[in-house]
């Protein structure tokens, strides 16, 4: 290899030296540059984001008002708790369960250590909704009376003498004092009725999701459909699919099923048509008909 040509490639000129030393001046400052530079974007202000987040933060500080609230309590007899009061004052459902099982023998919790011995909640909790207990006043003053008075007063609480009204005229308080019945099953009956526009039979009680048969049996008793209330019967051949699918005893496949049989077979004359569509609650026919407009 002839070197001596090669170096002839790294020979410059005064000028051209000059030119080398100060590109790499450049070169070294825009790297000082880039390197003490901030190149971040400065966020611009936008006055609707921050209304936004002003009532978002409002927003966040109500629902904490909200949950760190107190329950309000109203005085009440432990004796009566209904499943979904225990739950509103912090009982577990097993020590709810124990007290359904003190009561089931018909017997009574008499003061706020007795109803700890039984339900087992802990002090704490006994504590605080304690104060709330109002037990009869026969019992905070059982000397003032004889024992044949508190053994009337206590077979009175098992029944309270409740006149047999129309199911269909029942309040929430009415429906209620039946052994058994809260504020979410008695809600319950009540949005039944309200989907069906009256009842027409007791037996309607049986469809009603949650009521055992003890129940059931008490509301048969102080409750009845004392005349056939005056309803608006669906027309069975000239109503849309979304009217019949709105009426509980049929839903959207039965309602289309029926809609499909009269397409084909014209109009249905009575219940016997409708016991022939598959899907038909055939148990229910007698009930049904009654709603019902041929």
């Amino acid at each position: 290899m002839n070197f001596k040509n090669t170096a002839s490639y790294f020979s410059f000129t005064s000028q051209q030296r000059k030119g080398i030393f100060f590109l790499l001046l450049i070169i070294v400052g825009l790297q000082l540059f880039y390197f003490f530079s901030d190149f971040s974007e400065v966020e611009k202000s936008q006055p609707e984001k921050e209304q936004w987040l002003a009532l978002q933060s409002e927003v966040d500080s109500l629902k904490t008002i909200k949950y760190n609230s107190k329950l309000k309590i109203y005085p009440f007899n432990p004796n009566f708790i209904s499943d979904y009061k225990g739950y509103k004052l912090g009982m577990s459902t097993v020590e709810i369960d124990r007290l359904f099982a003190f009561r089931k023998e018909d017997k009574y919790v008499n003061s706020a250590e007795e109803f700890q011995k039984v339900t087992k909640i802990s002090d704490s909790l006994l504590n605080a909704i304690s104060p709330y207990f109002k037990f009869p006043d026969w019992i905070k003053n059982k000397k003032s009376f004889k024992t044949s008075d508190i053994r009337y007063l206590s077979q009175s609480l098992k029944k309270e003498n409740i006149i047999v009204l129309d199911i269909n005229q029942a309040s929430q308080d009415d429906l209620m004092k039946i052994k058994g019945i809260g504020e979410a099953l008695s809600l319950r009956i009540l949005k039944q009725k309200e989907s069906l526009e009256a009842f027409v039979s007791m037996e309607q009680i049986n469809d009603i999701w949650g009521l055992s048969p003890d129940v059931v049996h008490e509301l048969k008793k102080y409750f009845k459909v004392s005349s056939l209330p005056k309803i608006k019967k669906i027309p069975v051949n000239d109503a849309a699919l979304k009217e019949l699918a709105q009426f509980p005893y049929f839903r959207y496949a039965l309602a289309k099923q029926i809609v499909t049989y009269r397409s084909m077979n014209g109009n249905i004359k009575n219940i016997e048509d409708l016991i022939n569509i598959k899907g038909f609650p055939v148990e229910k026919a007698n009930i049904i008909s009654l709603y019902l407009e041929f």
